[in-house]
């Protein structure tokens, strides 16, 4: 059976709290996960191709939170699961949980994947909005009966000063050797950022490891970007763009 993409423009995830800040696309294209926390996406811009490895984090402190919104998403899925009928899969792209806290209804979730089930045929892909949250629901294959595996990953900051170097560490390792350009995107949902220009240690680190990684390069250099409450930063060229998140 043919996998047919589904071209995430399409269902405005361009305007996402994930993408929104990021060039701006024709096409986008959910390929998996890397590194069981790390997203992949295909995007293509002025018609080149690129790789978009995100992965979103959140401060230790706040993880109560982020477990509390996943339960919701959880319990919206599992409930849709008994009302569908056929296999299928449901990976959690992006979720405000800050933004969700006292407004999201399960409920309204739920009926928007059962919704979305009766439109899909096996091996096809729906991107269901509800609020800030967006999800890929694929359907595998047509049964009487109904399951829906779902998927989020979150990184939690430890607070530990290396934690951040090493994320973007491991990140720049997973663009090694691309064939096309490479976009790097961490989404901090803290209400602390844990990107601080202030924080000299940190800011030293990453500069040595970026500017390593551009002496070292033989292929495309890679954007990085850091987003978060404070806006977002391209970290290679050091621009910083200020923005309302919630705006």
């Amino acid at each position: 059976m043919a996998f047919q993409q589904y071209n995430l423009i399409d269902g405005y995830f361009q305007k996402s709290n994930l993408f929104h800040h990021l060039p701006v696309f024709d096409e986008i294209y959910f390929e998996g996960y890397r590194d069981r926390d790390v997203q992949v996406y295909r995007a293509v811009r002025e018609g080149t191709a690129c790789r978009v490895l995100a992965v979103t984090l959140i401060r230790k402190d706040e993880d109560v939170l982020w477990a509390s919104a996943r339960d919701l998403l959880e319990r919206s899925v599992r409930d849709a699961a008994f009302r569908v009928q056929g296999i299928y899969s449901f990976d959690l792209l992006t979720f405000d949980v800050h933004r969700e806290t006292n407004t999201f209804r399960y409920a309204e979730l739920t009926q928007l994947i059962v919704n979305h089930s009766l439109k899909i045929k096996p091996g096809e892909q729906r991107l269901i909005q509800y609020a800030s949250s967006f999800g890929l629901l694929q359907k595998k294959v047509h049964e009487s009966w109904g399951k829906i595996v779902f998927k989020a990953a979150a990184n939690v900051f430890n607070d530990k000063p290396m934690f951040f170097y090493a994320l973007i560490k491991r990140m720049l390792t997973s663009s090694e050797f691309s064939r096309q350009p490479v976009i790097l995107l961490v989404n901090d949902l803290s209400m602390t950022p844990v990107f601080n220009p202030n924080d000299q240690k940190q800011q030293m680190m990453i500069r040595r490891l970026l500017d390593d990684k551009s002496n070292t390069s033989v292929d495309f250099l890679p954007e990085v970007y850091v987003q978060d409450r404070n806006g977002v930063q391209e970290l290679m060229s050091a621009t910083e763009v200020v923005v309302d998140r919630h705006g």
